[in-house]
């Protein structure tokens, strides 16, 4: 079984940075891409960022591009996604999870995910 343990989020002004870990166990984590998706209170779960299974592709949505980098390490079996010039509509609950097919983009493509780690940026 698959399991997914994301850590690193907090409380951050606005412009600040945080970094985003992953940690996964129970599986082949090297086969599969990974991806990072968001939920603000009362918003739906949004797609924010996904890395192809050699990390050699990565797509971001539009929201994030040019301020967000994922990244992994297959010999730690951990995804990353460093967060940059921070804004108040960045905050939400950040999840990871495992892509197991379909578009990177939509959550109904991932058949594993995480608890989530808060991610809080004050104005």
């Amino acid at each position: 079984q698959v399991q997914l343990v994301e850590s690193g989020g907090g409380l951050v002004p606005a412009g600040g940075s945080l970094r985003l870990s992953c940690a996964a166990s129970g599986g082949t984590f090297s086969s599969y891409a990974m991806g990072w998706f968001r939920q603000a209170p009362g918003k739906e779960r949004d797609f924010v960022a996904a890395i192809s299974w050699s990390g050699g592709t990565t797509y971001y949505a539009d929201s994030v591009k040019g301020r967000f980098t994922i990244s992994r390490d297959n010999a730690k079996n951990t995804v990353y996604l460093e967060m940059n010039s921070l804004k108040p509509e960045d905050t939400a609950v950040y999840y990871c999870a495992l892509h197991t097919g379909g578009s990177v983009t939509n959550e109904y493509a991932y058949a594993y995910w995480g608890q989530g780690t808060q991610v809080t940026v004050s104005s």
